[in-house]
């Protein structure tokens, strides 16, 4: 049997939860709780093969209840059940020891899966959190991509351009010929497509190459 503790301050959640569940064999919610500090208080008493935890509590963040339970629970399957759908909220949870990740309007098929999911010691995500996932790793891909890479004196140049030093002033800091500095900025200007000094610290602070 698979038993559930379920953390949520919403009746009509609670109540939704539990229907889905019923007819459900071998998965019983067993405890409810209202509260971080009344999970808690279950917890030190009980153990739950799976806890679905809501990330909005009254009394305390659901991301830091998940630190919390971690802390001395490393067995229970820790689910969420929120409302926000932002990856950075997704990925936080996953780090401090989530397991699975869910929205409230999920349908009953899409909870008993993720359950199951849990339990087999893989990681579930919702189809919105995972485009999510999918989102920003497509982004740091096509970023990486698109980043040229620069040899250490070119981002010592670019750096000191970004400082407002001129060609002639970066030469004497770094110890070069005027011509020498000038070869390595239309360098970075050829490698980041720019035409003029203004474009080329445009570009590179898009690609975060300086801040």
């Amino acid at each position: 049997m698979v038993h559930i503790l379920l953390i949520d301050d919403h009746p009509l959640v609670t109540d939704g939860i539990k229907t889905m569940l019923a007819t459900q064999e071998g998965i019983v919610v067993s405890a409810a709780a209202k509260t971080a500090k009344e999970a808690l208080s279950i917890l030190e008493q009980s153990t739950f093969e799976i806890i679905l935890l809501d990330l909005s509590l009254p009394d305390m963040d659901g991301l830091a209840l998940c630190s919390e339970i971690r802390k001395s629970n490393q067995s229970s399957k820790i689910i969420a059940l929120t409302s926000t759908n932002e990856t950075g909220i997704i990925t936080q949870f996953l780090q401090r020891g989530g397991n699975g990740y869910l929205l409230k309007n999920m349908e009953r098929q899409e909870l008993i899966e993720a359950i199951e999911q849990v339990q087999l010691g893989k990681i579930y995500l919702c189809k919105g959190a995972n485009e999510k996932i999918l989102e920003q790793y497509r982004n740091v891909e096509v970023a990486t991509q698109q980043a040229p890479v620069l040899t250490r004196r070119e981002k010592e140049i670019l750096q000191l351009l970004n400082e407002g030093l001129t060609g002639p002033q970066i030469a004497k800091q770094l110890f070069l010929s005027p011509l020498t500095v000038e070869t390595h900025r239309k360098n970075l200007m050829q490698k980041l497509n720019a035409n003029n000094a203004q474009m080329l610290l445009k570009m590179a602070r898009q690609q975060r190459l300086i801040e």
